[in-house]
């Protein structure tokens, strides 16, 4: 048989032939595993859209796509997860836009405190052009931006006082994002910014490294910092999203077909997420309040006053340009 092969260049082609076929057909069914990292708890509803995600994207491509996704800061802390994936050794993270104002100045603008008018001007602002093209922005960075889950409103919540106003804030230690807009914003208001890890921030509030912290109501509960601070002041000061995205070095070995299946599961999860939010954070408010946290709705007035010159010098730094068009989408 090995003589008739090496005589006859017919069937030497056709070996050959075949054994292309089959080795493109092995390339074709092979699985592509996704590693994904974030920092939440299992039970937050930024979580369950991911699961969402992962099981739709598997499901569309017959099982050849799977996400595997780790949670509570297995792979790392937010910033750790953003530096993987720029280097292509890990495949996605969800991370807050906060953390990635570092990586990407541009979306340092979510973290203005009052940015919104209300729920469905900040919608129109994530999944209009403006969203879309800070998403797709990141590239320059080796990121690839996806989508935008609802991070609703952040609050201050504390150990041992009610904050009012801003004047109630004078010398509290309260944990940060490690974001300098955030940071800015609790010096601003006479507080004084602690960035501290997600991850080390319970065991913080209960040796008292901290006072307090701030954050929406469903990680207020999944994290259970309620157990340690009994005081909620919701002034509601920021609407920052939560970003999914890809590593860009992955993301451009994939096929046509491969990103056109993620991308669709992520703008389905997006949906998914952004209905159980809303259920999310109601049950999370009256978890709360059972626990015997107290609550106020203090008056925007005094701390929209005090942090005008945040405005200022976000408007020096970075021009005026994308807030006017923020303020102007109807």
């Amino acid at each position: 048989m090995n003589g008739i092969i090496l005589k006859s260049p017919k069937i030497l082609l056709f070996v050959v032939l075949i054994l292309l076929m089959f080795m493109n057909c092995n390339e074709t069914n092979k699985i592509k595993r996704i590693k994904l990292g974030h920092g939440l708890d299992t039970n937050h509803p930024v979580h369950k859209a991911m699961v969402f995600m992962a099981e739709r994207i598997e499901k569309q491509s017959t099982g050849r796509i799977k996400i595997d996704i780790y949670s509570s800061q297995q792979l790392g802390s937010q910033r750790e997860c953003l530096e993987l994936l720029q280097l292509g050794s890990l495949g996605m993270t969800k991370v807050s836009s906060s953390v990635l104002e570092s990586f990407a100045p541009e979306f340092e603008i979510f973290a203005l405190p009052y940015l919104f008018r209300n729920d469905d001007h900040r919608f129109k602002v994530y999944e209009g052009k403006i969203g879309r093209d800070l998403l797709h922005g990141l590239v320059k960075y080796r990121l690839m931006g996806l989508g935008y889950y609802d991070a609703g409103n952040r609050s201050f919540y504390t150990r041992s006082k009610l904050i009012k106003s801003p004047e109630d804030m004078t010398g509290l230690k309260l944990r940060t994002q490690e974001s300098a807009m955030a940071i800015s914003l609790v010096n601003t208001l006479g507080g004084a910014a602690t960035p501290i890890s997600w991850g080390e921030l319970y065991t913080s509030l209960q040796q008292g490294v901290v006072d307090g912290a701030e954050n929406n109501l469903p990680s207020l509960y999944t994290s259970r910092h309620y157990e340690v601070c009994k005081y909620l002041s919701m002034d509601e000061h920021t609407s920052i999203p939560d970003v999914i995205l890809i590593s860009h070095l992955i993301w451009e070995k994939l096929s046509k077909n491969e990103k056109k299946i993620i991308q669709e599961a992520v703008d389905a999860s997006v949906k998914y997420q952004k209905e159980i939010w809303q259920d999310e954070t109601k049950f999370a408010l009256k978890k709360i309040q059972d626990s015997g946290v107290k609550i106020i709705y203090p008056d925007k007035a005094a701390f929209i006053k005090k942090i005008e010159p945040i405005y200022r010098s976000y408007i020096n730094k970075r021009g005026g340009s994308l807030l006017l068009q923020i303020k102007g989408v109807k």
